[in-house]
C-alpha cells in the first residue's frame, strides 16, 4: 500500500472533477485506492481537456490522411510535405477559460503553448495567427455600459498579451480575425495558431523509447502557477466562484521561451535525443505518461531533482503544476551530457530526473519514496470515453416576428448611410487598431500580412515557395445551423488561402462549444463535425490536428457553436502572390461565380436574414446561413489558383461579411487610392444584392490586355465570369439595374471603415 498525505474518498474524487463511475475505474487500474497525488493525476488526465473523453467517438468522422499527410492528430502538432524535403507543421489550440480570467496572461501563456508545440516537433516556428471573439464592444440593446467596458478590457488585455508574447518570442504575427457577439461577453475565445518549417528527416516525436535511457527535464523552474488549469479551469463553467481561480491562470516568459527554442533544436541536431514533449496542460503529468504511452515503455522520475522556484512543493503540486516554458526529452544513454551542455550553453535547467523504464508504470518518487505509481497506458490513452445524449435545441420562438420585420428597402432606394454604417460595424471595420500591436514582418518572412489579403502568406527560404494560411469561422451561422456554418468555415478558409494564389494543402481546427452534458451542446458539436467533414474530404484539406474546448459557458449561458478552421495552402511561385487591393487605374473587376450557369438559385429570404447586414442594420439575427456548394467551391479554387499561377490576376478577395459591396470596398480600401465603379443587374432586391453571403464568390482584376485569357481559364473550370467595373481615381460607386445605389467619396467610406474600431474601444 502506497503512503497517503489525505485520506481519498468518493467525495473528494467528486472535487477534482471525476464522476463516480470514472473513480471505480481508477480503483479497477490500480486495484487498491489512489493516494492524493495519484487521484491528482488521474483527474487531470481524464479531464475534457485532456482526454477529449465527450468528443473522441465524433472527432473519428472527420477525414485525416491524404498523401501530403505525415502526420496527423494524435502528435503536439499535424506535419505536411511541402516539397523540397520540407514540412510545414502546424496546429491550432484554444486558451478561452484564461484569457477570461486573466486576459493578459492568459492569451500570452496560449500563444507560448502552441510554439512549444511546434518547436517540440523540431520546427522551427515562423508564424502565428489569432482567432479571437469577444463580447460586444459599441452600445448595444442587450449590454449594459459596464458590459461593454468590460469587454473593452478584456479585449485590450487579450491583444496585449499575444503581443507581449509573440513580439519578446520573435514571431510574426501575420493575420487572423476577429468577431463580436453578446454570446462571449463573459466566455472569450481565444484561438492560436502557429506554423513552422522543418526538414522531413528532422522531425521528432514524443515517444519515450530505449530502457535505461535518461529523462531530461529541461527549461524554466516548477511553481504553483497552473495547477489544475486543464482539469477545473478548462473543463468546467464558469460560475460565480471563477475569480477565486486566478492563480490556476499560469505566466509567461516570452524570453525564457526562445532561449528553450535555440537548446532545443541544437539539441536535436546532436542526434543524442531520443524523444521531446512540452509540459504544457497538466504538466509533468501529461509529458511523463503520454511518452511512455506512446513509446510502448515507461518512466520513473524523482521529484527532488525538479528545479523548483518555491519551497515547499508537494509531489501533487509539481505533477499538476503548468508553469510555463519547460519540456521534457529523452536522451541516448551515454550521451546525455552532449544535451545537458547544449541547455547549459543557453543558460538554462536541464537535470536529468528519471529513466526509461520496461514495465509500463508511470512510477513517480519523492526523495526515494513512492509517490504515485500508476500503468501508463491506461492513465494516458484507456480514460472514459462517452457518446453523450443528443436532442436538436429547442425551436426560436422569435425566429417568425423576425422575419415579418425585416423587409428589404424600396426599389432604387439610396443605400450609401447603411452601407457606412455596415463599415463601421465592429464585424467588418478595419481591425488595424489590433494587428499594428503586432510585429509582423520579424524574420523577413512575410510577403502578405494582416489587412493585406484574404490569406497570410509567408516565403520558405531557400526555395521558390510560398505558404498561405487563413483562420476562419462565423458563431452566428453555427448557431443557426451547426452543419451548414462549420462547412461555410472550411470552404471560407480555402477560399481565403486560394485568393491568395495558393492550393489549400490540410487543415487544423479548434471546435469551441458550450457544456458537452447538455444533449442540444453535443448535437451541435456532431453536426458541426460532420459539416467539417463533409467540407473537407470534397476540398481535399485533411484535418491534421487541432483542439477541442468544451464547457465554454458562463452561469448556464452558452456561447454559439464556432468551430475554427485553419487552412494552410502552398504557393509555387511566391512572386505570384496575390493581396486584395486593386493595383491598376482603369483594370477590369471580375466577378467569379461557381454556380453553375442556368443552376436554380439556392437562395432563400431566410438566407439574407443570417448576414451581417441583417443583424447591423435590421438587428436581426434569425433565418439560416446560405447554402454550401462545394463543388462550386472547388471550382472557384481551382480556377483562382490557375490564374494566379498563370499571372492573369491583380488582385483577388472573397466575398463574406458584408457581401459583395464590402468586398468591393475592403479591395478599394487596401490599395493606394484606388476607387470602383460597379454596375450590377439581378432579379433580387439591391440589398441582397449588395450584401448576401453566399459563398464561392470572390471579386478579381486584371488589366483589359488579360480579361481574354481570365474568361478562357474560368471557362475551363465552368465557372462564371462577369465584368462589372473598372477600378477609378474617383467615387465609389454601385449601380443596380441602372440605377445608382450606392455612392460617396472613397476617402469618406474609408475614414468611417478605418476609425470604428479604435474609437468604440477609447471611448470613455
Amino acid at each position: 500500500m502506497l503512503e497517503t498525505e489525505i485520506k481519498v474518498t468518493p467525495e473528494l474524487a467528486a472535487d477534482h472533477g471525476l464522476t463516480a463511475e470514472e473513480y471505480a475505474r481508477v480503483l479497477a487500474i490500480l486495484g487498491r485506492e489512489p493516494n492524493l497525488t495519484e487521484l491528482g493525476i488521474f483527474s487531470v488526465m481524464w479531464s475534457e481537456h485532456c482526454s477529449y473523453k465527450s468528443s473522441k467517438v465524433h472527432l473519428r468522422r472527420l477525414p485525416t490522411r491524404g498523401p501530403q499527410v505525415l502526420q496527423g492528430p494524435g502528435e503536439n502538432a499535424g506535419v505536411v510535405e511541402i516539397g523540397d524535403g520540407l514540412c510545414a507543421v502546424f496546429k491550432i489550440e484554444s486558451h478561452n477559460h484564461p484569457s477570461y480570467v486573466e486576459p493578459f496572461q492568459g492569451a500570452a501563456t496560449g500563444v507560448g503553448g502552441i510554439l512549444r508545440d511546434i518547436f517540440t516537433m523540431g520546427a522551427r516556428p515562423i508564424a502565428v495567427l489569432d482567432a479571437l471573439r469577444f463580447g460586444p464592444i459599441v452600445a448595444h440593446d442587450h449590454a449594459s455600459p459596464e458590459a461593454i467596458r468590460r469587454n473593452r478590457r478584456i479585449l485590450d488585455g487579450v491583444v496585449s498579451g499575444i503581443a507581449f508574447y509573440g513580439n519578446c518570442f520573435g514571431v510574426p504575427t501575420v493575420g487572423g480575425e476577429v468577431q463580436f457577439e453578446p454570446c462571449y461577453a463573459q466566455n472569450p475565445l481565444v484561438n492560436v495558431l502557429a506554423l513552422g518549417i522543418a526538414r522531413k528527416e528532422d522531425l521528432f516525436f514524443a515517444r519515450a523509447r530505449g530502457v535505461g535511457n535518461p529523462v531530461i527535464y529541461v527549461g524554466a523552474k516548477t511553481g504553483r502557477d497552473g495547477i489544475h488549469g486543464a482539469s477545473l479551469l478548462a473543463s468546467a463553467e464558469f460560475t460565480e466562484e471563477s475569480k477565486q481561480k486566478r492563480p490556476n491562470v499560469q505566466v509567461g516568459d516570452p524570453f525564457m521561451e526562445k532561449l528553450l527554442l535555440e537548446a532545443c533544436l541544437e539539441a536535436m541536431k546532436t542526434g543524442a535525443v531520443v524523444a521531446i514533449q512540452d509540459m504544457g496542460a497538466a504538466g509533468l503529468t501529461c509529458s511523463t505518461c503520454e511518452m511512455a504511452s506512446r513509446g510502448g515503455t515507461g518512466i520513473e522520475i524523482d521529484l527532488a531533482r525538479v528545479p523548483q522556484r518555491e519551497t515547499s512543493m508537494t509531489p501533487y503540486e509539481i505533477m499538476l503544476s503548468e508553469s510555463q516554458e519547460r519540456m521534457l526529452l529523452v536522451a541516448e544513454r551515454g550521451r546525455e551530457q552532449e544535451v545537458l551542455e547544449v541547455f547549459r550553453k543557453w543558460g538554462l535547467d536541464a537535470v536529468e530526473i528519471g529513466r526509461v523504464t520496461e514495465n509500463g508504470l508511470l512510477r513517480v518518487l519523492d526523495h526515494g519514496r513512492v509517490a504515485a505509481e500508476i500503468p501508463a497506458h491506461p492513465l494516458a490513452e484507456e480514460g472514459p470515453v462517452y457518446q453523450r445524449p443528443m436532442a436538436p435545441p429547442a425551436a426560436r420562438a422569435e425566429k417568425q416576428g423576425r422575419e415579418r420585420h425585416a423587409a428589404f428597402a424600396a426599389e432604387g432606394a439610396d443605400l450609401t448611410e447603411n452601407f457606412t454604417r455596415l463599415l463601421a460595424s465592429p464585424a467588418i471595420a478595419s481591425k488595424r487598431w489590433i494587428y499594428e500591436q503586432y510585429d509582423h514582418m520579424v524574420r523577413t518572412n512575410t510577403l502578405m500580412g494582416p489587412g493585406a489579403g484574404d490569406a497570410a502568406v509567408v516565403r520558405i527560404k531557400g526555395t521558390k515557395r510560398a505558404l498561405a494560411l487563413s483562420v476562419d469561422g462565423n458563431g452566428r451561422w453555427c448557431y443557426l445551423a451547426p452543419r451548414v456554418g462549420a462547412m461555410h468555415a472550411v470552404a471560407e478558409a480555402a477560399r481565403n488561402v486560394a485568393c491568395s494564389g495558393a492550393r489549400p494543402l490540410a487543415a487544423t481546427n479548434c471546435l469551441n462549444f458550450g457544456n458537452p452534458e447538455k444533449p442540444e451542446v453535443m448535437w451541435q458539436f456532431s453536426e458541426a463535425v460532420d459539416g467539417i467533414a463533409e467540407a473537407c474530404g470534397a476540398l481535399k484539406v485533411p484535418i491534421t490536428g487541432g483542439n477541442v474546448s468544451f464547457y465554454n459557458e458562463t452561469l448556464g449561458k452558452s456561447i454559439f457553436p464556432t468551430p475554427t478552421l485553419g487552412v494552410l495552402g502552398v504557393l509555387e511561385d511566391a512572386s505570384r502572390a496575390l493581396g486584395m487591393a486593386f493595383r491598376a487605374e482603369g483594370d477590369v473587376i471580375v466577378l467569379l461565380d461557381g454556380e453553375l450557369a442556368g443552376a436554380p438559385s439556392s437562395a432563400t429570404g431566410g438566407e439574407f436574414l443570417s448576414s451581417e447586414y441583417a443583424k447591423t442594420i435590421r438587428g436581426v439575427v434569425a433565418g439560416a446561413p446560405p447554402a454550401v456548394d462545394l463543388a462550386a467551391e472547388r471550382r472557384l479554387i481551382d480556377t483562382l489558383v490557375t490564374l494566379a499561377g498563370e499571372g492573369v490576376l491583380r488582385s483577388a478577395h472573397d466575398i463574406s461579411d458584408g457581401g459583395l459591396a464590402v468586398a468591393l470596398a475592403e479591395s478599394c480600401f487596401a490599395s493606394e487610392g484606388f476607387s470602383a465603379e460597379v454596375s450590377l443587374e439581378g432579379q433580387e432586391p439591391a440589398e441582397w444584392a449588395l450584401f448576401g453571403e453566399r459563398g464561392a464568390r470572390a471579386v478579381v482584376s486584371t488589366s483589359p490586355e488579360l480579361l481574354a485569357r481570365l474568361h478562357t481559364i474560368a471557362a475551363q473550370y465552368q465557372l462564371r465570369a462577369r465584368e462589372i467595373g473598372t477600378a477609378t481615381r474617383g467615387e465609389f460607386c454601385i449601380q443596380y439595374n441602372s440605377r445608382v445605389v450606392v455612392s460617396a467619396a472613397v476617402g469618406s467610406l474609408r475614414d468611417a471603415w478605418a476609425s470604428a474600431l479604435e474609437r468604440a474601444l477609447t471611448t470613455r
